[in-house]
């Protein structure tokens, strides 16, 4: 007792406060989880983001034997939901299903944007997501190179829907555009909510064609409701065999358009809570369930550790500041 007695009380008091919170943080870290955790999709349901997290959310509250919620906050290109978990606190119960979208072409385009793109916690990478461009099946569009052509020959006429400007979906027509040397304003960009909606857009015919993520037309595609004219990836697709890629089309460039989903979680999340989803998504890995999702939807499996995948993300974030750059979208 006599070194207590030593200690002024305001300090004691300040040492007991911060013992009970190590303790309280350490013991949160050993039980997690004991509640049911929400993944934040920053887009509308249906997308690649949402297909992804349920995909995702099949394995994870089987292992962590919690149940896995998939909350939707969509709105201004994934900012809205992004932010909202970049607020949260950081108990490893409120973590973000982030997309290319709104984790690095946003903050490569806006440097007034409320958060950076390093400004959560990176768990892991989760897949890649072919970009691929479609037109409906009755289009007179019946390879790539009547697309392009038609566009180059008719500057203004044709119209494609994405999920807004600088998005990928915008990115992948833009780029495609440039590499013909014609304008922006050479095909019409037509918003819609997501990739899904803008999916619709096609088949309803109010578009004539878009370039998006493979995750939300692979089922249109398959079943004859879309036609697919070219792929982002290098090699093709097992999926959509047929499919040429951007190299054998003779647009090379537009490899650099490609989709994909990672899990994050809010600045400062412990490292005991990383490493408990690390451990989720090596099983994910090997789990025939979260592979079959995958194809389903056409997501590439892609896991990578938390560093592999702030590696990745920094990679991408210099590639698309220097593309919005180039674009003259920044």
């Amino acid at each position: 007792m006599r070194f207590y007695k030593k200690i002024p009380y305001p300090a004691l008091l300040k040492l007991i406060i911060s013992s009970v919170i190590g303790i309280s943080t350490s013991l949160s870290a050993q039980t997690y989880p004991n509640k049911p955790i929400t993944i934040v999709v920053p887009f509308n349901p249906g997308g690649d983001a949402d297909q992804s997290a349920r995909n995702l959310a099949l394995v994870a509250q089987n292992v962590l034997k919690q149940s896995i919620i998939i909350a939707n906050k969509g709105g201004a290109s994934g900012a809205i939901g992004s932010q909202f978990v970049k607020d949260a606190p950081p108990d490893g119960y409120t973590l973000l299903m982030a997309r290319v979208g709104s984790q690095v072409v946003l903050p490569a385009m806006k440097s007034d944007l409320s958060y950076k793109w390093n400004d959560f916690t990176f768990i892991g990478l989760l897949e890649l997501n072919p970009v691929v461009c479609v037109v409906h099946p009755d289009s007179p569009y019946k390879i790539f190179e009547d697309l392009t052509k038609a566009i180059s020959s008719q500057p203004g006429k044709l119209n494609y829907s994405s999920s807004g400007p600088g998005t990928i979906l915008n990115f992948g027509p833009q780029l495609m555009l440039q590499t013909l040397k014609l304008k922006p304003e050479a095909a019409i960009n037509v918003s819609y909510k997501g990739g899904s909606e803008a999916v619709v857009a096609v088949l309803a015919k109010e578009v004539d064609f878009s370039c998006g993520n493979l995750t939300s037309a692979l089922t249109q595609i398959s079943s004859g409701k879309l036609r697919a004219l070219v792929v982002t990836t290098p090699e093709r697709v097992k999926e959509i065999p047929t499919v040429p890629t951007a190299k054998e089309v003779g647009m090379p460039q537009l490899e650099a358009i490609v989709g994909w989903s990672a899990l994050y979680g809010p600045p400062k999340l412990s490292a005991e809570i990383v490493n408990k989803w690390t451990e989720v998504l090596a099983l994910a890995d090997k789990d025939a369930n979260w592979q079959a999702g995958n194809v389903r939807y056409g997501g590439i499996p892609r896991i990578l550790s938390p560093i592999d995948t702030e590696k990745f993300a920094a990679s991408q974030y210099v590639s698309y500041s220097k593309l919005s750059t180039q674009l003259g979208i920044k």
